[in-house]
């Protein structure tokens, strides 16, 4: 039988290294604005795109349904976003931040560049080729990601 050293194996880091990264990065926008990871990636989702779905909040930010749904009742208990109903789809609501959701994600961006910034520079010149291997990787494993723009 062959055997697997779980610290060496690629999927194994790729996902660990997600989470300790999610976790420290949490620390930018979680203590400032009591935010949760689902949250954040709502706010940050619609602050990008404007109005949205929440199906497509959860196939963007690749969250489940019921993630997606708790963050946005969250939010909308916060008045950061307000729900409209679609003239298309009456099953279907658009969500948009509202001005307060707005200002609480301009505050939180400047913060999530630096620790960014940070990271990347961690990398030093291993940080470029860091980048196009992610999304080698992304293009081959992941339907319609968008591609971030390159710096």
């Amino acid at each position: 039988m062959a055997t697997l050293a779980l610290e060496s194996f690629l999927p194994y880091r790729l996902n660990r290294l997600a989470s300790v990264v999610s976790l420290k990065f949490r620390a930018v926008y979680g203590p400032h604005h009591d935010l949760t990871v689902p949250e954040w990636r709502v706010l940050a989702t619609l602050a990008q795109f404007g109005t949205m779905t929440a199906k497509a909040i959860g196939a963007h930010s690749a969250m489940h349904k019921t993630k997606v749904s708790r963050a946005v009742r969250a939010l909308e208990e916060r008045r950061w976003l307000v729900r409209s109903r679609s003239e298309l789809d009456r099953r279907e609501e658009g969500l948009t931040l509202t001005a307060a959701g707005l200002r609480s994600y301009a505050e939180i961006v400047p913060r999530a560049l630096a620790f960014e910034a940070v990271l990347l520079a961690e990398l030093g010149p291993h940080a470029a080729p860091l980048l196009a291997a992610l999304e080698r990787m992304e293009a081959g494993l992941v339907d319609d990601t968008p591609r971030p723009e390159r710096r």
